[in-house]
């Protein structure tokens, strides 16, 4: 950490922290309106499609995914943001994790709430939805288990139930800091959400305790649903789709994207809330030399895919991989590999460029890299059956760039709003990776502080 960290005091600390929180200005409704707008657009745009029917949209005979299934992959991929790559920083015990870990956290809740609507949008007759679910009824039939959605829905569902307990948890210290702070109607409702926090070391152990064990728990689980969201693939017998490289490319992939997504919502957060004492460069660096790692992960895993296809040189095979790298989609191919590869790398490699805006840049670049991805692997292959007579084109309609304008924009709202109403820095994490830094003892607990918070009480 660097010297504006180590200078904060607690008084200082609670009042950067738990400022946004109570004081509110035109701009964050301003920024509420604009989503909430787009949001509305996107309502509409999908109840349009819902009244009058999948027609609309752009998906036919053999595109049956298009935008909305590779935005569902690329929703489900940037969920791996939070809860997979906080436990690992968890478990690793590396020492600057302690500010970053809400805002990746966060990540996943909403990345998983957003991508799992995906299924449901696509599913045409949504009334229909309860398909999906593993339910015994009355007629003695169930849910047919050979189908991927109905994989899609436990491993989605499992991984969201988890990644939201991760996330609350650890909130509690910081819920009943606040309520102590704060009164009126405030009060109560952090006082609900804190469920009689005292922070006694009783609770601190059974806290400490529950979240190392969330932390083993949740990497598996995570790793889990990737490789069945890849499964929707592999186990079609379609062109560049049947292969076992699916689930460990997948994986890859979502971690790649997650790290994105996590340093631009840094940016961002450190941007607004005037963060930069707690988001210092550090964080950057470290998470920048990860994300680099990932880029040659990424172009390994790409290139063994390409590489087993051009090698075995099969006719229907092959006719998918030129239609990709120079057919009507090689645009989207070389802008994969531009936006994935080529620009991130410099940036990231040198330390010089390996700054806040060198990151955010790289980021930016790797996220619609990933997506042209997403989008290449659905209508790539299922524009390119293995039967000449069905080969078809797609393109997407004003309804489906609605939608996925809109879900887009209510990720961000969700985000907005929960970095309105909950800190999205962890205050007593922060303290205790401050205290350890300081070599205090190793059985210290953290202590709420008793100091009010300025101007609240």
């Amino acid at each position: 950490m660097g010297d504006k960290a180590g200078s904060l005091t607690t008084n200082m600390m609670h009042e950067d922290l738990i400022r946004p929180l109570i004081l509110t200005g035109r701009r964050f409704y301003l920024v509420v309106a604009v989503l909430g707008a787009i949001v509305l657009w996107g309502l509409a745009a999908w109840g349009y499609q819902v009244r009058t029917g999948m027609g609309v949209a752009g998906i036919n005979s053999p595109v049956f995914w298009g935008v909305y299934i590779a935005t569902y992959i690329f929703f489900i991929g940037i969920s791996n943001a939070g809860t997979l790559i906080s436990a690992m920083l968890r478990l690793s015990h590396a020492g600057w994790r302690h500010p970053v870990t809400r805002c990746a956290e966060a990540i996943t809740v909403f990345a998983l709430m957003v991508g799992g609507m995906f299924p449901l949008i696509h599913l045409g007759r949504v009334w229909k939805f309860y398909w999906l679910i593993p339910y015994p009824n009355e007629r003695g039939l169930w849910p047919n288990f050979h189908s991927p959605l109905v994989w899609d829905f436990m491993a989605i569902n499992t991984y969201l139930l988890g990644s939201f307990v991760y996330l609350y948890l650890p909130m509690l210290p910081d819920l009943a800091l606040i309520r102590d702070r704060v009164a009126g109607w405030r009060r109560r409702f952090y006082g609900l959400l804190a469920l009689g926090w005292s922070g006694t070391p009783v609770e601190w152990h059974r806290l400490e305790k529950a979240i190392s064990i969330l932390a083993v728990v949740i990497i598996p689980v995570a790793v889990s649903m990737h490789s069945v969201v890849a499964w929707d693939f592999s186990v079609a017998l379609k062109p560049m789709w049947h292969s076992t490289i699916f689930a460990p490319y997948f994986v890859v992939g979502a971690l790649f994207s997650g790290i994105a997504i996590l340093m631009v919502a840094m940016v961002i957060l450190r941007r607004v809330f005037h963060l930069e004492a707690y988001l210092e460069p550090i964080h950057f660096n470290n998470l920048g030399l990860l994300l680099l790692t990932f880029c040659f992960l990424w172009l390994y895993f790409t290139f063994a895919e390409y590489l087993v296809t051009w090698y075995g040189h099969l006719p229907d095979e092959m006719a998918a991989f030129r239609f990709k790298v120079e057919g009507p989609l090689a645009p989207f191919f070389w802008g994969m590999v531009l936006m994935n590869f080529v620009i991130p790398v410099p940036i990231l490699a040198m330390r010089k460029t390996r700054t806040v805006t060198g990151c955010l840049v790289a980021s930016l670049s790797i996220l619609v890299g990933m997506w042209l991805e997403r989008y290449l692997i659905v209508v790539g292959t299922l524009s390119r059956p293995r039967l000449e007579f069905a080969w078809g084109h797609y393109a997407p309609t004003w309804v489906e760039i609605s939608i996925l304008m809109g879900t887009v924009a209510y990720f961000i709202l969700l985000y907005v709003l929960f970095s309105k109403i909950f800190p999205i820095i962890s205050i007593w994490e922060f303290k205790q990776g401050r205290r350890l830094r300081a070599q205090k003892p190793a059985g210290d607990v953290p202590v709420m502080a008793n100091e009010p918070f300025p101007g609240v009480m």
